[in-house]
């Protein structure tokens, strides 16, 4: 996450606080007050002056939402930033109407402006909160516009704590300034990279029982990269993905990547011994990891827990998709053309030789006037992104939950998925139900130090 001099003066921000309510101000009929405003924080070791960011309710990020199961969420959002918002409830299928998307669902709440969002979530789990108005989505973001939402499930599954953990990065030039996206090309990334993790520079220290089950809830808001998390010294189950329940099951190696705004939700075993160690950590690729969470483990041993089972399925999500009547769509995302360059090649896009992306074509940086299709409810869609580029690309499609399609036959893997990430040079399918109406946006953006976002839509009637 990068800011620029211009905007921001300082250093690194980092992404969350211990999740704490807000100023509990709250609008008329019960709706939360939810502030988008200017503020500061003290984040490098003095003298290092303060950073400016943005956040939900004065924070970064944004207050914990959380409910339960069938509740209606109300949100008064109020504006006081000098720039146009929206609140999008990330990886939820919602109404359309109350989805936050800025130019498409709604207009934009501009400055000194409010709105009431008001909507069931259909489904437990664990989401996010953000802005969402193309082309500033990106910039909003990487400011430190967004927060956590969770919709408890009725039967919450025995744990002794419920942790969240949100991952974010930060680079500096050589002056220890952060950059920004929007003219970072070219600029000076010497300086150093630092990765939070709950507005602490990683690594952070967390005291828990000997022999406690944690469910840790992360989630990366990382843009850069793909990360591949490791577990050491404790036994992680996965239980869900992007807020979906799936069919409980250990990553292999303990080590589970994870892209820009996925989550996973885990069952975490500690050692039984106290003192014993144990972490999570960043499999960077180096000679050592990079700890990101470490845990104490302090006091008698509890009762040891029964295994770890599934959640229950989702009912309100198809149980099987009939692929074979399935609308079929593809999307190439590629870089503008470099004579220079080979046909038929693609084209380098590192942090030294960026050129700008290409959806079908097209600059894309805000919502076409037609959709790219118009489909009756119910329908099945197979979509596939066709990378031409030589750097990771990342799909996204909002109000509906995807099953990514194997790529040798007509088989899809057993979890449900609202992102998937797409290797260069290569082409990946998702499969879903088109199943809720309205205008979706359909999302692509690369995964490197200076990303891009691309954005498309289709229609449900």
């Amino acid at each position: 996450m990068r800011l620029t001099r211009r905007r921001f003066l300082g250093s690194a921000a980092a992404t969350i606080l211990p999740f704490r309510a807000a100023a509990s101000a709250e609008a008329n009929e019960g709706f939360r007050l939810l502030t988008a405003q200017n503020t500061e924080m003290a984040l490098l070791r003095p003298p290092a002056p303060k950073t400016g960011v943005i956040g939900f309710g004065g924070t970064v990020p944004g207050p914990l939402l959380r409910y339960k199961k069938d509740d209606e969420i109300k949100i008064h959002l109020a504006n006081e930033l000098d720039e146009p918002i929206t609140f999008c409830c990330e990886d939820m299928r919602i109404a359309n109407a109350m989805a936050g998307i800025g130019e498409l669902t709604q207009a934009p709440v501009g400055p000194g402006q409010s709105y009431n969002y008001r909507f069931k979530a259909p489904d437990a789990g664990f989401y996010w909160y953000r802005s969402s108005v193309a082309p500033n989505s990106a910039s909003q973001l990487e400011r430190g516009l967004f927060g956590p939402l969770i919709i408890d499930e009725v039967s919450p599954p025995e744990n002794d704590d419920d942790l969240v953990f949100i991952l974010a990065d930060w680079q500096f030039d050589a002056a220890a300034h952060m950059t920004m996206p929007e003219n970072a090309t070219g600029a000076d990334l010497s300086g150093p990279y630092i990765v939070t993790v709950n507005e602490e520079p990683a690594p952070i220290v967390k005291e828990v029982s000997s022999g406690a089950r944690l469910r840790i809830r992360l989630l990366s808001l990382i843009q850069s990269q793909l990360m591949f998390i490791t577990f050491r010294g404790l036994e992680p189950t996965i239980i869900a993905i992007d807020g979906q329940p799936c069919e409980a099951f250990m990553p292999l190696r303990r080590t589970i990547p994870i892209g820009p705004g996925a989550s996973f939700d885990l069952m975490c075993d500690l050692p039984a011994q106290s003192g014993k160690p144990a972490l999570i950590a960043w499999r960077t690729g180096e000679r050592n990891d990079r700890p990101l969470v470490l845990f104490t483990t302090t006091g008698a041993v509890r009762p040891k827990l029964p295994p770890v089972t599934s959640l229950p399925a989702n009912p309100l999500l198809a149980a099987s998709i009939k692929l074979q009547a399935a609308r079929k769509v593809d999307l190439a995302v590629e870089a503008a053309a470099d004579k220079s360059a080979p046909k038929n090649k693609p084209v380098s896009l590192g942090p030294a030789k960026h050129g700008p992306l290409l959806l079908d074509g097209k600059p894309a940086q805000t919502f076409a006037s037609a959709p790219l299709f118009s489909i009756k409810r119910g329908t099945p869609v197979t979509l596939g992104l066709i990378n031409k580029t030589a750097v990771l690309v990342q799909l996204a499609v909002h109000g509906h939950a995807l099953r990514l399609l194997h790529d040798l036959d007509d088989g899809w893997e057993p979890y449900w998925r609202n992102r998937i990430v797409v290797p260069e040079s290569r082409t990946k399918r998702v499969a879903f139900l088109a199943d809720n109406p309205g205008k979706w946006p359909i999302e692509c953006q690369s995964i490197e130090p200076n990303p891009e976002w691309l954005v498309s839509w289709f229609e449900v009637t």
